[in-house]
């Protein structure tokens, strides 16, 4: 599996965010992006995840064990700073949406929803509305999210602002276990994630728009 980015740019309206960003990320490899706020991380990980198309640039998917290429953003889960869940509906059947929505792609199977609810170590909630979770308890949920469909590309905007340690703790361990099993991770952050960043992209934002980004 390879996700490769060439030349990317991005525009907010007129303002070029950035330009000539270039990756390329292998099976169980990760890409850690980094930069003050506004300087293009969520902008970049929003069109790697296809919902922003791209000023300039490509980006390319390839699996060899696949009888016909798929478009990069069928491959991907996308975690932004929004849960996405509606806070009417039950845990489990937010969950069951988004295993239906997503379905698994080729190369593995999600959990079943019990099992994604035990791995966040929340299995007894999943009858409650999403809306009567804490703050922490919803964005467990939204991690469970990342389980119950497989896909092999994680873009993770922020993942773990403003959880507390065990929580911190347990996203890094679902991180390294996909890693482990050959998936791969985009991810933005501004504090230390424990896992190993094979990659590391420091953003610059406006003023530096138009310097080429260095993935090292």
């Amino acid at each position: 599996m390879r996700l490769t980015a060439e030349h990317l740019s991005a525009r907010r309206g007129e303002d070029l965010i950035f330009s000539n960003i270039s990756f390329d990320l292998r099976a169980g490899q990760s890409l850690v992006l980094t930069g003050r706020n506004g300087s293009g991380k969520s902008t970049l990980l929003r069109v790697v995840a296809g919902l922003i198309r791209p000023a300039s640039g490509h980006i390319s998917w390839q699996d060899d064990t696949l009888p016909e290429p798929l478009p990069p953003a069928e491959v991907c889960h996308y975690l932004g700073h929004r849960n996405a869940m509606k806070p009417e509906l039950t845990v489990a059947e937010n969950l069951a949406f988004w295993r239906d929505f997503l379905g698994n792609r080729p190369g593995g199977t999600g959990l079943s929803i019990e099992e994604a609810a035990e791995t966040v170590e929340l299995p007894a909630i999943l009858h409650l509305p999403f809306g009567y979770l804490s703050a922490g308890q919803q964005r467990r949920m939204a991690f469970a999210k990342l389980l119950v469909a497989h896909r092999p590309v994680w873009i993770l905007d922020e993942p773990t602002a403003a959880l507390d340690t065990a929580a911190e703790a347990l996203f890094s361990r679902l991180i390294r276990s996909h890693l482990d099993q050959g998936g791969l991770t985009l991810a933005a952050t501004h504090q230390p994630l424990d896992f190993e960043a094979h990659h590391r992209l420091e953003m610059k934002g406006f003023a530096f728009a138009g310097m080429e980004g260095a993935v090292e």
